[in-house]
């Protein structure tokens, strides 16, 4: 790796303006329309061929509360894809998976279609992640859990605060399929991985309602059983949801901002994770690694208090 020179402009708006483009499954005009609906973040207004990277929201979650973070990453030169997997579930993730494995598959016939004009997609260069249940998704997706094959590879691989189940009162429970292992470095993925993880994700919001990212099931234990190369970033005073959009519309936002403990405000979380994913990608898709090591050598680059743990 080379050596760090302590500053980065990720946590920045990129160079690229951004436009957000929704497709739904039933959208006129399109030959090959995607299996699930679909928010897409794309590079505007110049002509180039882009990285993608799909993103898998979290528990109950709407495609549409990821929408700045979507934009961040866009703005530094790259494709995302958000599906919405379902709009109301149970416990199991089987279908999410099957559903995210049914999306990947699409892009190469489709995407280019809904895209604009001057902008093509590189799935030379495609990024799995996601966040909550989603990351746990991401995981299993990439571990070769979904039943549908996947038609394409990804490069890389980017857990924002994954979870693999839930808490009650008195236990801690995984839910199907369980993707941790409880061994480290159990994880043969033959990619490089991110876990982003919140210090407040594992208290109780109120100590009334089940901690968001129980202990044991959250992404230090994500971290633990990957294999080099892999990344691990927690942010220390913000919570499972402040990645999200500062306005969240209906039951649902209002929920993202009652179940969960939360930092002081969303912006700064949210800087932090789109900044660390596109030096991430930096380094891992694009060769220049001098963001990523910044933040490992001066984390205090970042906009949020973090620790940083490698393993290379």
């Amino acid at each position: 790796m080379a050596a760090s020179t302590a500053t980065t402009d990720v946590f920045l708006s990129g160079k690229y303006k951004t436009v957000l483009i929704s497709v739904d499954t039933s959208s006129s005009g399109l030959v090959n329309p995607p299996p699930k609906p679909l928010l897409i973040g794309s590079p505007a207004e110049v002509a180039g061929e882009f990285p993608v990277m799909v993103l898998l929201h979290g528990y109950m979650m709407e495609t549409s509360f990821y929408s700045q973070l979507i934009q961040h990453v866009s703005s530094h030169g790259y494709i995302m894809v958000a599906p919405q997997l379902y709009t109301c579930a149970a416990s199991d993730s089987t279908d999410d998976i099957n559903a995210a494995a049914a999306t990947t598959n699409w892009l190469s016939q489709g995407l280019a279609a809904v895209l604009p004009s001057q902008v093509s997609a590189n799935l030379a260069k495609l990024v799995l992640a996601g966040h909550s249940r989603g990351g746990k998704g991401a995981f299993a997706l990439a571990l070769g859990k979904s039943s549908t094959p996947l038609a394409l590879s990804f490069s890389a691989l980017l857990g924002i605060d994954p979870v693999d189940g839930t808490a009650s009162c008195c236990c801690k429970f995984q839910t199907k399929p369980p993707v941790l292992t409880k061994v480290a470095q159990s994880f043969d993925l033959n990619m490089p991985v991110m876990v982003v993880g919140s210090g407040l994700g594992e208290d109780k919001k109120y100590k009334v309602f089940p901690a968001c990212a129980p202990k044991g099931l959250n992404h230090a234990a994500f971290f633990e059983e990957c294999r080099s190369p892999a990344w691990h970033f927690v942010a220390k005073d913000y919570g499972h949801m402040d990645m999200l959009d500062d306005d969240t519309k209906g039951i649902r936002g209002v929920v993202s901002y009652c179940m969960c403990e939360n930092g002081s405000s969303r912006e700064p979380m949210r800087r932090f994770v789109g900044g660390a994913a596109v030096a991430f990608l930096r380094a891992y898709l694009g060769g220049d690694d001098r963001d990523l090591m910044a933040l490992q050598d001066t984390p205090d680059i970042a906009p949020v208090q973090i620790t940083v743990e490698a393993r290379l």
